[in-house]
């Protein structure tokens, strides 16, 4: 009955151009708001899920590192009972250390970081080469596989590089004064591939045989630096775990992916509620303009509101009337601005139309993916600002009854 009243208070033909017109002009700002709220987030989505691919492609779903210092020991015992561990796809042994690769005059810092044979099988590392093999070597004749950075800095292409490249290293060392020949290790590596992933990685990281790091570090056999873990479930991952920490207990630290690039999921989680926020206050000038325009309409249907009144309808009835109205004007923005978002997402899915500009990025078009709790967000968003902007109006129609039942 309030949405009745409502859509012919809307349909009517008004005493006052201005109302239809800021009336109009309110449910324009509500589609233009709800498009683009739904529209970003999108792209939020999307980019969201390019980074956390590429992520994915070098950090794994478990990672089981020393709760303290960079080394921890594990026993063969615990090593079988991490093979016997259901849901476990593969897992890899790494030991990871600063170093500084030579190339001539050209140097740089990484983390020379040491794995198995398995590494290849639980990260996308072999899938992202640029050039070259994939090929790690052995503790005799060891190969390093650059990130693209790297290989840059060091002025080389990786892949046909004929010089072998030095690498110092520092080791574990218990005085207090450095001795050049003994606490630091300098070997010399040959280039074997250049990978590209994202750029936290291709300027960081070079990848080579466990074996020789843990020979230039000299480590005994059963010290690592971490265990990364690829399980067959993603679903599954908190199960694994915590048979994980069955195993190896409080002294190590086993996390998920999320876990270990939390500041990278937090600072995106930020950055998708301060834009949420600021697109909010397109909806809020729709607000204003919703105000105003039902305001002058409780101004034009004073006669109606006595009549209404004298046919038994109460102060709350009136109001209901007019938040109906508001929400109306909400229900025809945002659906249209849903519907217009909608469009243009799947045209943009489909054909690329809006194109990334610079050149430089994986991709030459704004990734978009859809989901329906932003449509969801954005709708109870429109809903609890056209309820607050109707709630001023409607009272005001409300008191209106009053004050004409007591001329």
């Amino acid at each position: 009955m309030n949405f009745l009243f409502a859509w012919r208070y809307f349909k009517a033909k008004k005493s006052t151009n201005a109302i239809n017109i800021i009336a109009w002009t309110s449910i324009t700002a509500i589609i233009i708001g709800t498009a683009a709220l739904i529209l970003v987030l999108s792209v939020f989505n999307g980019f969201e899920g390019l980074v956390k691919s590429l992520y994915s492609s070098f950090y794994t779903d478990l990672k089981i590192s020393p709760a303290s210092g960079k080394v921890m020991t594990i026993t063969p015992e615990q090593l079988q009972k991490l093979k016997r561990v259901d849901g476990i796809k593969n897992f890899s042994m790494v030991l990871e250390e600063k170093a500084m690769i030579q190339n001539g005059d050209n140097q740089t810092v990484i983390y020379l970081k040491g794995v198995d044979e398995n590494y290849r099988y639980i990260t996308g590392v072999a899938d992202h080469l640029i050039n070259g093999t994939y090929n790690i070597g052995t503790v005799e004749s060891p190969r390093l596989i650059l990130g693209a950075g790297v290989e840059d800095a060091l002025g080389i292409y990786a892949d046909r590089n004929i010089f072998s490249l030095k690498v110092y290293l520092p080791r574990k060392s218990d005085s207090k004064q450095i001795d050049l020949m003994e606490d630091i290790s300098s070997d010399t590596i040959q280039s074997s591939a250049a990978f590209l992933i994202q750029q936290d990685f291709d300027n960081k990281y070079g990848i080579t045989n466990i074996d020789f790091v843990r020979r230039a570090l000299r480590l005994n056999e059963n010290e690592y630096s971490g265990i990364e873990i690829a399980v067959k479930d993603p679903g599954e991952v908190a199960g694994v775990g915590e048979q994980l920490e069955k195993i190896f207990g409080g002294r190590y630290l086993i996390q998920n992916r999320y876990e270990q690039n939390r500041s990278l999921y937090s600072v995106m989680n930020i950055e998708r509620w301060i834009v949420y926020g600021v697109l909010c206050l397109i909806l809020v000038v729709a607000a204003f303009n919703m105000i105003g325009a039902l305001t002058m309409l409780v101004l034009e249907k004073q006669k109606d509101i006595g009549v209404l009144h004298a046919l038994g309808g109460n102060r709350n009835f009136i109001q209901r009337i007019f938040l109906s109205e508001g929400l109306l004007l909400a229900l025809i923005g945002g659906g249209i601005g849903m519907l217009l978002a909608l469009i243009i997402a799947t045209l943009q899915i489909k054909y690329h139309l809006i194109p990334l500009q610079g050149g430089s990025f994986l991709i030459d078009y704004y990734p978009v993916k859809l989901y329906l709790r932003d449509f969801l967000l954005v709708g109870t968003t429109v809903f609890v600002i056209a309820f607050i902007a109707s709630w001023f109006p409607s009272r005001k129609a409300s008191r209106q009854e009053f004050s004409l039942r007591s001329e």
